[in-house]
């Protein structure tokens, strides 16, 4: 493990796995470095891959008030000590961030995002989100969890066992940095379309069939508005995808010629 320090003087933590070209793996919300451990592994006879602990996380420090801006900061950090360029892979609200890094101008080669969870633009999800802040500013944050996974559509039996799953509460106040993540731009979880207009990198859009209807629809929808993307749907695949699965096609984008939609 390694540090690099953020603009704001924040260490963020990060493990380097494998050669050649860079590769930085974003994760979302309630996961750590770990979380996109296997991926890197599958990756790394390829490209040299770096995970890394979000602020706020694992072996990242954090700091007060948090910031969105913060955040691509630390993204920042680690592209300087890979050398000012790299591709980018995001999953679920770290390719929410990541979008916001790439339309920020850092010199991303490619950039992957995976199910950003954007809402539809006629339904608000701040509601629900508050709900969620309320329960961590009481302190309760399996609860939090618990709630915020019943959000995303899985089912109660499923969201209590992860919320009493080792670390996961520890993680917990970490979702309020992913809500504003995905309302950066857009209010309410919407579609940002002016910032992802900025997005100027070929840029690859993954929507799994088997994940819920609104997922796949964001898909669509974030991929009309990039200047070079395309989109692929990741057959009976849910939002978790087996990285035997997933890391041919992240190898087939990064490695291949672009081609557009």
């Amino acid at each position: 493990m390694e540090h690099v320090t953020s603009a704001d003087g924040t260490a963020i933590a990060y493990e380097r796995l494998g050669s050649g070209d860079p590769l930085i793996l974003v994760p979302g919300a309630l996961c750590d470095r770990s979380a996109l451990k296997p991926l890197a592994s599958a990756l790394a006879g390829e490209f040299d891959v770096i995970s890394y602990d979000r602020r706020g996380r694992g072996d990242s420090g954090d700091s007060t008030p948090y910031s969105v801006e913060r955040e691509v900061e630390d993204i920042a950090a680690l592209l300087t000590a890979l050398g000012s360029r790299a591709a980018i892979y995001g999953h679920s609200s770290g390719a929410g961030l990541t979008a916001i890094a790439a339309s920020s101008g850092l010199p991303f080669t490619k950039v992957v995002l995976h199910e950003p969870p954007y809402g539809p633009d006629d339904v608000d999800s701040s509601d629900d989100g508050g709900e969620v802040l309320e329960l961590l500013g009481e302190g309760r944050n399996r609860e939090a969890v618990e709630r915020f996974l019943l959000m995303t559509g899985m089912p109660m039996a499923a969201a209590v066992k992860v919320a009493a799953a080792p670390g996961v509460a520890e993680l917990a106040p970490t979702l309020a940095y992913d809500f504003a993540v995905m309302d950066h731009g857009a209010p309410g979880g919407r579609l940002p379309v002016e910032l992802l207009a900025k997005i100027d990198q070929p840029t690859l859009v993954l929507a799994g069939t088997a994940s819920p209807p609104f997922m796949i629809d964001a898909g669509y929808r974030v991929v009309k508005q990039l200047r070079a993307a395309a989109l692929i749907e990741l057959a009976d695949q849910n939002h978790v995808v087996p990285p035997e699965f997933l890391a041919p096609v992240l190898r087939s984008f990064l490695q291949g010629r672009f081609s557009r939609r």
